[in-house]
């Protein structure tokens, strides 16, 4: 596996690709133009996951300037989910975020119903904080989010081999 920093020409693969974990209820979606602005951000960063030779995923990083090194997972997305190329992917970030790009927090939001993500986070450390109830307005009402976080004492304590 392989996480690479995606390029103008994996937009229109992103944006594909968000469309249907939308559909799906389980990320936010963007627009194009969201996204090309991004990726001209120097706080964010994309990356692209390639599993077996082939686009599988992708992550989106922001607040990398963050003077309290706080740094936010915008979205992760794995394709197709259920395989653990979800979860590999996020112990790459992982190592980015904290080893790379000198992070003291990591931190994101999750929709509360997708408890897959849920449980996935929880297993690699992240703590749940809140929730924002009903915060995100759709075709069918309201959603709630909530927040989880991993600091970086206990990344350093799960994965000895970062210190």
């Amino acid at each position: 596996m392989l996480l690479r920093s995606a390029s103008r020409n994996d937009v229109p693969y992103i944006l594909e690709l968000e469309r249907r974990s939308w559909e799906q209820g389980f990320v936010g979606t963007d627009d194009l133009s969201v996204h090309e602005s991004r990726m001209s951000d120097a706080d964010c960063r994309y990356f692209v996951l390639e599993w077996n030779g082939s686009r599988a995923g992708y992550a989106i990083l922001r607040g990398i300037a963050s003077t309290n090194r706080s740094i936010e997972l915008k979205r992760i997305v794995a394709a197709p989910p259920g395989r653990g190329i979800g979860r590999a992917a996020l112990e790459e970030v992982l190592d980015i975020a904290f080893k790379e790009l000198s992070a003291h927090r990591l931190w994101l939001d999750v929709y509360e119903d997708n408890e897959r993500a849920r449980h996935v986070y929880r297993v690699l450390g992240f703590v749940e904080e809140g929730t924002l109830r009903e915060c995100v307005k759709t075709a069918g009402g309201y959603r709630s989010l909530v927040v989880m976080s991993l600091l970086e004492g206990e990344y350093r304590l799960r994965r000895p081999a970062a210190r």
